[in-house]
């Protein structure tokens, strides 16, 4: 709801528009960028389950000042920067650690099933919450102030949140021990990763993924209201019905036992075609039916990668792969949320997501071929080694 409503608080703003929407975003992300990969380290040292209630507490204040200032009518395009940066720094702290925190909810035979179970409880709550903040903004007159209540909606719903985790039992948890801080942790963490071809073709992969193709909140909000003269309802609209296709891919893929590489390139391709499609499509319609299959291919795409990384890292470095692996889907949109955001105003609303699809399908093709490269070097670097053996034998 928060994420719609920010959006839409911004095009109230007079002067704004695509641009701004972009650096909102970008700003939102960048902190994920800069500071994720030491949030790893800091999942790693301390209790995953009290660093979130942390995390959660200062999302809840950032977003209880920005609707206060909305609900009053004297919110500016600063405040709004400034507090998605705010927002951004707890995300930054808190997405590691979650995404590591499921790992100690279950045993390791069923990390992939509470991937997916975890996100179609977070893909629940986008189907409902797009639509429903959509419809209150509409019925509170579509202005600021209507904005500045829905986010003060989720600035309350953070107490639900903190609660739970405090009522939590640490002795149910299966957490690793906790690891001393040394020298080098970060630096310990991409090494381990760069010698793991499968994690780093992952990496590469969500790098396009995260940066070009998953500025829903800029596409969507340039077709609803550039090319399609819609208001804030049918926006609200748009991202429910990408909600219910990433629901149900979360569904289908909380069934499967295991995950194969296949199927995450595959719907990596899906997604980068689709994209394309929706650029093109020449009704409102047309770009809502499209709308869950863009949501049902991304997800499964985030899902496998997600999955693959928590099952094959070595629960030590958990933290921190979980960090980098953040870093790149999610501190990628930074870099390509302006440039989106750009393109939308200099060439139109539809050629953001011609564009954006098109560099997924780029980004497939250099996976491939760095998990390729990777499996080479690895296999030249260990044919010495096993000569050398053979002699000594």
């Amino acid at each position: 709801m928060q994420r719609i409503a920010q959006d839409w608080l911004v095009l109230t703003i007079p002067g704004n528009g695509g641009t701004a929407l972009g650096v909102t975003t970008g700003l939102q992300f960048l902190p994920v960028l800069l500071l994720s990969p030491y949030a790893g380290v800091v999942a790693d040292r301390f209790s995953k389950r009290r660093l979130l209630q942390v995390t959660q507490a200062v999302m809840a204040a950032s977003a209880l000042v920005l609707g206060v200032i909305a609900a009053l009518g004297v919110a500016e395009t600063w405040h709004v920067y400034l507090l998605a940066f705010v927002f951004g720094i707890a995300a930054a702290f808190d997405a590691p650690a979650r995404q590591a925190f499921v790992s100690e909810m279950v045993g390791s035979a069923d990390v992939a099933n509470a991937v997916s179970l975890n996100s179609a409880a977070f893909n629940s709550a986008r189907m409902i919450g797009p639509g429903l903040a959509g419809l209150l903004i509409g019925l509170g007159g579509g202005g600021m102030r209507a904005t500045g209540w829905v986010i003060l909606v989720n600035a309350v719903s953070y107490a639900a949140v903190i609660l739970q985790l405090r009522r939590m039992d640490p002795d149910e948890l299966q957490s690793p021990r906790l690891v001393a801080r040394t020298p080098g942790m970060l630096r310990a963490g991409v090494s381990y990763m760069r010698g793991q071809p499968k994690m780093m073709m992952i990496l590469v992969l969500v790098f396009f993924v995260g940066t070009f193709g998953m500025n829903f909140q800029i596409t969507s909000a340039l077709m609803a209201t550039e090319v399609f003269d819609k208001g804030a309802t049918e926006y609200g609209v748009l991202g429910s019905f990408l909600a219910i296709g990433s629901l149900t891919g979360a569904l289908i893929a909380a069934g499967r036992s295991e995950v194969r590489l296949r199927l995450l390139l595959g719907a990596a391709v899906a997604f980068g075609v689709v994209e394309i499609a929706a650029g093109l499509v020449p009704s409102y319609l047309t770009f809502v039916l499209l709308c869950p299959l863009l949501g049902f291919s991304v997800i499964t795409v985030l899902n496998s990668c997600n999955a693959l990384l928590q099952i094959e890292s070595d629960p030590l470095m958990r933290g921190r792969v979980m960090a980098i692996y953040m870093t790149i889907v999610m501190g990628g949109t930074p870099l390509g949320a302006p440039v989106i955001g750009w393109i939308g105003e200099q060439y139109g609303a539809r050629w953001t997501l011609v564009v954006s699809g098109v560099m997924v399908l780029v980004g497939v093709g250099a996976a491939v071929a760095v998990r390729t490269l990777a499996e080479r070097r690895r296999l030249l670097g260990a044919a010495p080694r096993d000569q050398a053996g053979a002699a000594a034998f």
